[in-house]
């Protein structure tokens, strides 16, 4: 709104008296200043009825794998210093992104499951199964 506040000012100078004779008159700036801030905002409307849960900006992650290597790196940062990713994690197709399944092993033995979900381009969630 204050862009349009700012751009309609500027446009108010602009149509000037001098204007007024080319057929530009102040009225007819601040008419077409508010109807594109409600185009605007009817656009911003439908996109989110379009995509209700998507973020305003998108993340790098565009592929499986580079889904399966956010979540691998994310997994190992939360498991600690002594995980160690065993296998290769396992990405499957989701409406809005990825879905990541692998297993991080420690010493001794023990291992754990993680799940994580890629959405829009970004990690948006990690789940280790302790």
């Amino acid at each position: 709104m204050k862009k349009t506040t700012s751009w309609t000012a500027v446009a108010m100078l602009l149509a000037s008296p001098v204007q007024a004779q080319n057929g530009i008159y102040p009225g007819d700036v601040v008419g077409a200043a508010i109807a594109s801030d409600i185009a605007r905002d009817r656009q911003a409307e439908r996109d989110a009825r379009r995509a209700p849960y998507a973020s305003p900006g998108y993340g790098p992650i565009a592929s499986a794998a580079a889904a399966r290597d956010a979540c691998a790196a994310k997994a190992l940062y939360q498991a600690g210093a002594d995980g160690k990713l065993i296998g290769r994690p396992r990405a499957s197709n989701m409406a809005t992104g990825w879905e990541v399944e692998g297993e991080i092993g420690f010493t001794g033995g023990d291992s754990i499951p993680f799940v994580c979900s890629v959405r829009n381009g970004s990690v948006s969630g990690v789940l280790l199964r302790r």
